[in-house]
């Protein structure tokens, strides 16, 4: 299938501030909940941190190049909540601003546009000591943390995401432990974060919209199992659909369902009443109202799904694939058939318009004897998926961009190091970039959506 896409849509590829930035005690920088987490023994494969990662702190200006090489229209990157606020209240850090309003007009330069993302995981660990997400006024902490934001770059930056995926920070840093801060918290107190977090979303959102009056505004969740119907029946399509916009008792926190009803209608699941009963936050009127305010549109952080498949003597199966199906170099299913049926059910049910905010593959990427970077693997994924959602807007479904997570390998979390999803592969040791055979995919394919559209 030849890709074409319409002439406003925008290609970009993204990025997050603790993956790539390094300089992480640098220019008056604050502590930061990953700072913290980092040095806990066995948390990180290898005792990896990101203390330096990719250093982009101070290469900003060479991978802004690259970006410009590659041709996207867009780059989606997150803000360090510590590096502009150290304190994560208060003080606002000059050297933050500068760094940030540096590479934002180093984008416009070259006719990027910038989407910014507030808020990637790096909660500020002075917050964190005062309780955190737990904390009654931490939406009011987001609050003030977004007005320093829109203040400083409101008058060039338009496109803002308010969170990226909530259900993942909340379920592995204060659920699973596995992401910082490592806490194990019970579902009465996990339940009441849910509730600061949607106010915090919702706060943010009237801050950037009093502040820039051209604000567009959205919200980043992950899209939980994508669940799609492996052989495209009737029976298969109605219960995909069921399970995606349903809710159980063991995956609630990290549902897209529970997250999309709670930030796009300003409530909670339909279901959490009889799941959770008196433990189930209150939320008043103006709460709900506050939470479920219009957006401009939503993201969708998609790599994988889960298939569905019922035969005729109506027994499910769930997770089917092929015998020796592909998967990417963290064992994830490649799923192009997920993008398509994500994106279409996600549209039908809630009529916004959607970006693609995160889409790639990890590989285990090295450099061969001819000083290149190929992978093959990674050009067919993107492709494939490519080609699905492409197949979801000439289906109905108003999506506006697509992000290829990530422009650059990068900190990992708890994996470190070792998995890469870049386009372009860095050498930690020396921090040479070196652009990969994708990148060259990518940027042809970008060049022919220019040429067809001309």
């Amino acid at each position: 299938m030849e890709l074409k896409f319409n002439s406003d849509f925008a290609f970009g590829a993204a990025t997050s501030s603790y993956q790539i930035e390094g300089a992480a005690f640098a220019d008056g920088k604050g502590v930061s909940i990953w700072d913290e987490f980092v040095k806990e023994p066995g948390k990180i494969l290898e005792g990896h941190t990101g203390e330096v990662a990719c250093d982009h702190y101070h290469r900003w200006k060479e991978d802004v190049a690259l970006l410009a090489e590659l041709g996207v229209q867009a780059y989606r990157f997150s803000l360090s909540w510590t590096r502009i606020l150290p304190e994560g209240t208060g003080k606002v850090n000059p050297k933050g601003i500068e760094f940030y309003n540096d590479l934002i007009n180093e984008l416009l330069k070259y006719n990027i546009t910038p989407y910014v993302t507030l808020y990637h995981w790096d909660y500020p660990n002075a917050l964190e000591l005062r309780g955190g997400w737990l904390n009654p006024e931490s939406p009011k902490r987001f609050q003030e943390y977004t007005r320093v934001v829109a203040e400083a770059f409101g008058d060039r930056v338009k496109h803002f995401i308010t969170f990226n995926e909530p259900q993942i920070f909340l379920w592995l840093g204060y659920d699973k432990g596995s992401h910082a801060p490592g806490l194990h918290y019970s579902e009465k107190r996990l339940l009441t974060m849910t509730r600061h977090v949607a106010l915090a979303h919702g706060l943010a959102v009237q801050e950037l919209r009093r502040q820039i009056l051209d604000a567009r505004v959205g919200y980043a969740p992950t899209c939980g199992a994508a669940y799609y119907p492996y052989e495209e029946t009737e029976v298969n399509i109605r219960k995909a659909r069921k399970l995606t916009n349903g809710l159980e008792k063991d995956d609630w926190l990290y549902s897209s369902s529970f997250w999309n009803e709670l930030i796009l209608k300003g409530r909670y699941h339909l279901k959490c009443t009889e799941l959770f009963g008196e433990s189930l936050p209150k939320l008043t009127k103006e709460e709900s109202d506050l939470i479920g305010q219009k957006l401009d549109f939503c993201g969708m952080n998609l790599y994988q799904g889960c298939s569905v498949s019922i035969a005729e003597d109506g027994w499910l199966t769930l997770g089917k694939q092929p015998v020796g199906h592909a998967k990417t170099g963290m064992g994830w299913s490649v799923t192009p058939k997920a993008m398509y049926w994500a994106v279409k059910n996600f549209y039908e049910e809630y009529q916004i318009p959607l970006y693609i905010t995160e889409n790639g593959m990890s590989s285990l990427d090295v450099i061969s004897e001819d000083g290149k970077v190929h992978d093959p693997a990674r050009i067919v994924y993107l492709s494939e998926y490519l080609e699905q959602l492409q197949r979801a807007i000439q289906d109905g479904a108003d999506v506006k961009g697509y992000f290829q997570w990530s422009f650059l390998d990068n900190f990992e979390w708890e994996k470190g190091y070792t998995d890469r999803f870049g386009l372009v592969y860095v050498d930690y040791e020396s921090q040479k970039r070196i652009p990969k055979d994708s990148f060259t995919w990518y940027s042809e394919l970008i060049k022919r959506q220019k040429h067809l559209q001309e």
